[in-house]
């Protein structure tokens, strides 16, 4: 319950935040002769010419649910103007908001932050789709649960191990320890966690490495259980800090992945902008302003295409609206050239080939940059 009154509270937050942002054009009656409330200004029209306040102020209680509803689903009036451009021809769009077309439609960010806003609120109702974020979950509290319990054997069978390298130990108590050492092991096979080993033991499979396989996936996973089994050792400090924080508690470091994911969803714009120069290098029709509306308007779109897609997996159309947000999305990135930047057809396909690779990358560097500020943080 408290799920979906957090999820509900950011779905509010998310059309006050974008209403916020994007200045009223145009709502109420003339109020010829009265003054404005706010700063005294003898009024001309609906708005207060110097201070920009509407002339008409609701003390009603019904204007409370009214402003609610309107600051959600209307921003204003933009919100209907802008999506069908956004959604079937976004360069058009791209390109008018640059050249000055303002009025009309949500700007940039503004239609970014009700997309996150609208993406975390979908997430926190109804969950990431697949099962796969509770499979996640589960998989962390029991990699959490197990890497402790190994941690403390791990700590007896070192100080065993420093007990039996004495050499003034009688037969006896040698013979006590090991039967202790021994007793530690077959506990971690019954609990299903790895043997404790020794140091040198640790040290000799740092020195080896992991194993090269065949198999991508296989490979990811002996290359984790590789990390995990042994202590990490990279010269920096600060990162081998962090790394065996994200060993000992991975369910910690999955929690603070999925609230920065939402804090700093934002980093996304900054990490795209030199992949878009790089689409145009050295060109003077483009500015960086000219690429920032361009990213802006694209990964708002892509968030709001996830909530579609998320939502109507939730119906019997899920698999079919998975399939086609698949093909779309490419066609967007191709339309969204063409018409922002006025590429030709074979220049906006070859571009659009590119910046679905470096849309990878992007993201790529997000994910990293999310795992670094959970270990350190």
């Amino acid at each position: 319950m408290s799920g979906d009154i957090e999820a509900f509270g950011a779905a509010i937050t998310a059309g006050l935040a974008g209403g916020a942002i994007e200045p009223g054009h145009g709502e109420g009656s003339a109020h010829a002769g009265a003054r404005c409330l706010n700063c005294g200004t003898v009024l001309r029209g609906s708005h207060c010419h110097r201070c920009g306040q509407k002339a008409d102020v609701h003390r009603s209680f019904g204007a409370i649910g009214h402003d609610l509803v309107h600051a959600i689903f209307h921003f204003e009036g933009k919100l209907w103007n802008t999506l069908p451009l956004l959604t079937w021809r976004p360069g058009d769009l791209t390109r008018r908001y640059i050249h000055g077309e303002r009025a009309s439609f949500i700007s940039p960010l503004a239609l970014f932050l009700f997309a996150v806003f609208l993406t975390y609120a979908v997430l926190a109702m109804v969950g990431a789709g697949g099962g796969v974020g509770e499979e996640l979950n589960k998989a962390a509290a029991e990699q959490t649960r197990s890497a402790a319990i190994k941690d403390s054997m791990q700590v007896e069978v070192d100080r065993i191990d420093t007990e039996l390298a004495k050499k003034d130990l009688s037969p006896a108590q040698r013979k006590e320890l090991q039967d202790e050492r021994a007793t530690l092991q077959k506990s971690a096979d019954y609990l299903g966690i790895s043997r404790s080993r020794s140091k040198d033991e640790r040290t000799a499979d740092r020195a080896e490495g992991p194993p090269v396989l065949d198999n991508p996936v296989d490979q990811v996973k002996t290359s984790a259980d590789f990390v995990t089994r042994n202590k990490v050792d990279t010269g920096v400090p600060f990162i081998d800090h962090g790394l065996q924080k994200a060993f000992a508690n991975p369910a910690l470091i999955l929690y603070k992945l999925q609230a920065n994911a939402y804090k700093f969803a934002w980093a996304l714009i900054p990490l795209s902008l030199p992949f878009m120069w790089l689409l145009y290098p050295f060109s003077r029709r483009f500015h960086t302003y000219d690429h920032f509306v361009f990213v802006t308007y694209s990964i708002s779109f892509m968030l709001l295409l996830f909530v579609v897609v998320r939502l109507l997996n939730l119906t019997v159309l899920g698999d079919l609206a998975t399939f086609f947000a698949m093909l779309y999305v490419p066609f967007h990135m191709y339309r969204q050239l063409r018409g922002a930047y006025r590429s030709s057809r074979v220049g906006a396909l070859a571009r659009t080939t590119l910046l679905l690779f470096f849309s990878l990358f992007a993201v790529i560097a997000f994910m990293l940059l999310l795992l670094a500020l959970g270990m350190s943080g």
